[in-house]
């Protein structure tokens, strides 16, 4: 009898490690202890910003300010991730010298009861973080070599002369990024019109715009609805369009929760794993955080839910997580995107504050000249959320996540004095304009 199983070794290890530290039997179940960390360590946030990372310096070396060219070595990169991820997942792994580490896929047939191959394992509490897989339509026949998902594109050894994605989404657009970035010719298919919808308007615009500069290709209502792989290239059939051919297709339709390990109809599943505001299943003691309960697929996310109902588990008093100040982001280049709370998505009472990055000399030679910076606030001035397009937005953003969690008004945040020279400053004068 264990105290808490944790089925899935994604985040669910940081709740895990929690547990086992406070001195409770834990046992951590994962199918492959190789992927030890989760998609996010082995397929998904760690290596794609790694090769955004190096696809970034390829990009800048095109400007005039410099001579000859370089192009990027995708053996030594890709060996270069396989061992920065081999030493972080040794790392994890040894953070779990305390908890039980049982190989293999759980399932839940009935309550409190975990089945791993022949063996069945009790726990009073069961932490459900079986993340997510990527989504192929139908119609695509995926065969993880000329069409591939995010599982493959990660691991390329040689980059191909032109590629197709399908999907304008985090993914998407990211690989977009990556490739274009390297000179291979991209064509960005949309199943329909625009970019990121819920964003404002002028970010929707701007990143349009930061395609086109990128020469990436966006092609708007280019729905598949068959796409197969013949004599080394792939026959993309659309619906109302003519035949487009590639040498690759890569799928970034979206992502599906796992599901499999719920096998028990006391557990309800609608788009995952239907849960309460603390993460708790339709059967008690039950939980699910992270990709699988279909609330928010990303990786600091799950941390901050596992956490969140592993202390709740410990007896300790918990605040409902507000997944609304949960920062997202999408690393574009050579700008990216990012958002925190509400926006006028959310609710159309909301007073806004606008700087255009293209009033800093920087934006010059950070290629951000499109860039801008929206706050939103209250009718009392209190600081809601944001939307940022910039270099580095993910980051600039955190001083505002951190006015939201201080509930902050634009008053008080204005006294924050920032460097200069730094696309900072923007926050200043925005809340100054609110």
């Amino acid at each position: 009898m264990y105290d808490i199983i944790y089925i899935g070794g994604g985040l669910n290890y940081a709740g895990a490690i929690m547990a086992a530290k406070k001195g409770l039997k834990v046992a951590l179940i994962e199918k492959d202890m190789k992927q030890l960390g989760g998609v996010c360590l082995h397929k998904g946030c760690i290596p794609s910003k790694m090769l955004l990372h190096y696809a970034l310096t390829a990009h800048q070396s095109k400007n005039p300010m410099f001579e000859g060219s370089i192009s990027l070595n995708m053996k030594t990169l890709v060996a270069k991730k396989d061992k920065l991820i081999a030493s972080a997942t040794k790392a994890v792994t040894s953070q779990c010298k305390d908890i039980d580490l049982i190989e293999g896929e759980g399932i839940i047939k009935e309550a409190y009861k975990v089945s791993v191959k022949d063996r069945v394992y009790e726990a009073k509490h069961i932490v459900i973080g079986t993340g997510s897989s990527p989504y192929i339509p139908k119609g695509i026949d995926y065969d993880a070599q000329n069409i591939i998902t995010s599982d493959e594109v990660l691991n390329l050894q040689k980059l191909p002369k032109e590629i197709c994605i399908y999907g304008v989404g985090a993914i998407g657009l990211e690989m977009a990024s990556f490739f274009a970035s390297n000179g291979v010719k991209v064509r960005l298919l949309s199943r329909g019109e625009g970019l990121q919808k819920k964003a404002h308007a002028l970010i929707q615009k701007e990143m349009k715009t930061q395609l086109e500069y990128m020469d990436i290709h966006l092609l708007q209502n280019h729905n598949i609805i068959k796409a197969v792989s013949k004599s080394n290239e792939v026959i993309i059939s659309l619906e109302n369009q003519d035949d487009i051919h590639t040498p690759m297709l890569l799928v970034c339709s979206g992502r599906k929760p796992n599901l499999s390990v719920i096998q028990t109809k006391e557990i309800k599943i609608e788009k995952g794993i239907t849960t309460n505001e603390y993460f708790e299943s339709s059967l008690k003691d039950h939980y699910a955080i992270g990709d699988c309960n279909a609330k928010l697929q990303l990786a600091h996310a799950a941390r901050a839910e596992v956490i969140n109902v592993t202390q709740k588990i410990l007896g300790k008093r918990v605040p409902v997580l507000d997944l609304s100040t949960v920062v997202q982001f999408i690393h574009t280049l050579p700008m990216s995107v990012a958002s925190i709370g509400q926006t006028p998505s959310d609710t159309q009472d909301l007073c806004e504050g606008v700087v255009k990055l293209n009033a800093f000399s920087a934006s010059n030679f950070h290629e951000a000249k499109n860039g801008v910076m929206i706050v939103y606030t209250d009718k009392d001035k209190k600081i809601v959320g944001a939307e940022i397009l910039a270099p580095d937005a993910e980051e600039l953003i955190a001083p505002i996540a951190m006015a939201l969690a201080g509930e902050m008004d634009t008053g008080l945040a204005s006294k924050t004095i920032m460097a200069h020279p730094s696309f900072a400053e923007a926050l200043e004068r925005v809340y100054f304009r609110i």
